[in-house]
């Protein structure tokens, strides 16, 4: 019985701390413009540009396509894309250029990436492009051909030249909490959700005073938990709980959880007891969307953008009421 109390008195606790914790408005300072965070939530599309894409198979590989993607998820009510040309699913190979190989190269990643950069733009000059990628060379080049955001999976621990070259363009800049390479993830051992909590906080803190030491405006700079990224199945609920608690870094946090294999797990007893295929997870994609923007989020990164509009509304109505 006391264990039971004691637990519940740590749920208590925390759930008292989350509540002090709001998503702040603030302007996000991009490469040429600002963009306003926290009166609602924002939504970024993905535009995957890779053969090997665990979550659409390589669909837009071919630069048409995936303009032609790009600017469906922008009629559909995007707020900006995110472009990236290399897969970081688990278990592949990435690398920090140093120690390690990619297992696609800087220069495969922009001949994959900057046609679809110049073909959006080109359509759409008004459109607020993201690069997914850790590496300094291809975030120079997409951010010269006009993309405003770089997106971070490693949070800057992957390529020590990426900080110099994001302060250089004044852009902005997404860091991303990664336990480790998506090599290592199956052999890590699960957290308990406190342990959890405060690797991901006290990574997040590093990567910003990385971003910071290298001269990156910290109103440049948005956060993110890094969901499936080194955390294990359960590990992404009780992130997804207590995610109000990074709001305590004082930067915003942007949550992708579409399409997640922890999702897809969640759902086996539907499936027979198997994981859920990728392309029956969107349904729990928004569930947990909803729960992210009610945890802090003011921005989700999602595959499918009219439903996730919708989702983002009635979660910012909800989000409003909250005193």
């Amino acid at each position: 019985m006391q264990a039971q109390r004691s637990l519940t008195s740590e749920t208590e606790a925390h759930l008292t701390e989350s509540c002090k914790l709001r998503r702040a408005h603030v302007d996000w300072k991009l490469r040429t413009r600002t963009l306003p965070l926290g009166r609602r939530t924002l939504i970024m599309g993905v535009v995957n540009i890779t053969p090997d894409s665990f979550s659409d198979g390589g669909s837009f590989a071919d630069p048409e396509a995936a303009i032609a993607h790009a600017l469906k998820l922008l009629d559909e009510g995007a707020d900006l894309l995110d472009l990236g040309a290399e897969s970081t699913r688990p278990g592949v190979s990435v690398g920090d250029g140093v120690s390690s190989t990619p297992h696609v190269s800087a220069a495969q990643e922009q001949t994959r990436l900057l046609p679809v950069v110049k073909g959006i733009l080109a359509a759409r000059p008004h459109a607020i492009l993201s690069i997914d990628t850790y590496k300094s060379e291809t975030a120079q080049a997409a951010l010269q051909a006009g993309a405003e955001i770089i997106n971070d999976v490693s949070g800057l621990s992957w390529d020590p030249n990426l900080a110099r070259v994001c302060a250089d363009a004044r852009c902005g800049l997404v860091l991303m909490h990664t336990r480790g390479r998506p090599a290592e993830w199956k052999a890590q051992s699960k957290l308990e959700a406190g342990e959890l909590l405060a690797g991901i906080k006290s990574g997040l803190a590093a990567s910003l005073n990385t971003a910071t030491a290298a001269g990156v405006d910290p109103e440049a700079i948005v956060l993110d938990p890094g969901y499936g990224f080194g955390k294990r199945g359960e590990e992404n609920f009780a992130l997804l709980s207590r995610q109000s608690e990074l709001l305590a870094l004082n930067r915003p946090l942007l949550a992708g959880l579409s399409r997640k294999s922890f999702l897809g797990h969640a759902l086996a007893p539907l499936f027979s007891g198997k994981p859920a295929p990728v392309g029956s997870r969107d349904n729990a994609g928004i569930a947990a969307l909803v729960a992210a923007i009610l945890n802090g989020a003011s921005l989700v990164r999602v595959h499918r953008v009219r439903e996730s509009v919708e989702a983002a509304l009635i979660a910012d109505a909800i989000v409003d009421q909250i005193v």
